[in-house]
């Protein structure tokens, strides 16, 4: 366990724990995900409690956060990328406090690589998030009661039909066999009620 408790490589675990729990938060399930951000994370927090931390320079990386997700969250402050990364690396480096205060225990050359792959990596995310939730739906599930559409598995409980264009996971209070003709009457959540239709 030595090797961790290099300012070097509990950097690298932080910092990939840090991008590994956002991926598993944006893709729950996997648990190879879960697993590595834990993994990752326990070793940085090792290193942690191991080696003296610069409050300041924590500080200065809180701050660097802070314009980051400022800069994503209104296009007008994008201004503040440059500074928010500028941040992070100058706290990234200094971290770990080294024996001589002025030196960065953290390489520079590799707190500013990972620092600007790492910020390039969640404004792509962040942006992109903050896009599908500003985005309008393209289907409005009220417009959907009335609407007629073919089984195309056997209903009852549950099932799936397809219905204006799009597959539905749908319900009926009678079975309905596959190929059927259905319509919507109703909607929990993301579920549709369906009845079955007979055009004749």
């Amino acid at each position: 366990m030595d090797f961790l408790i290099d300012p070097n490589i509990a950097y690298l675990f932080l910092a990939g724990g840090l991008v590994f729990a956002v991926l598993a938060i944006l893709n729950p399930g996997t648990g190879l995900l879960e697993i590595l951000a834990v993994f990752a994370l326990l070793a940085a927090g090792w290193a942690v409690y191991n080696l003296p931390v610069n409050g300041w320079a924590l500080f200065v990386i809180l701050v660097g956060v802070g314009f980051f997700i400022a800069a994503v969250r209104k296009s007008r402050l994008s201004i503040l990328l440059l500074p928010s990364i500028l941040a992070v690396i100058a706290g990234s480096a200094f971290l770990f406090r080294s024996e001589t205060w002025w030196q960065p225990a953290v390489n520079p050359l590799l707190a500013a690589t990972v620092s600007i792959l790492s910020a390039g990596f969640f404004w792509l995310v962040a942006r992109k998030v903050m896009e599908l939730h500003d985005t309008e739906p393209v289907q409005s599930m009220k417009n959907l009661i009335g609407k007629t559409g073919e089984a195309r598995t056997s209903i009852h409980l549950e099932g799936t039909a397809h219905i204006d264009g799009e597959l539905w996971s749908v319900r009926s209070a009678t079975p309905i066999p596959a190929g059927a003709q259905v319509k919507v009457v109703g909607r929990e959540g993301l579920v549709l009620d369906v009845e079955n239709f007979d055009r004749s």
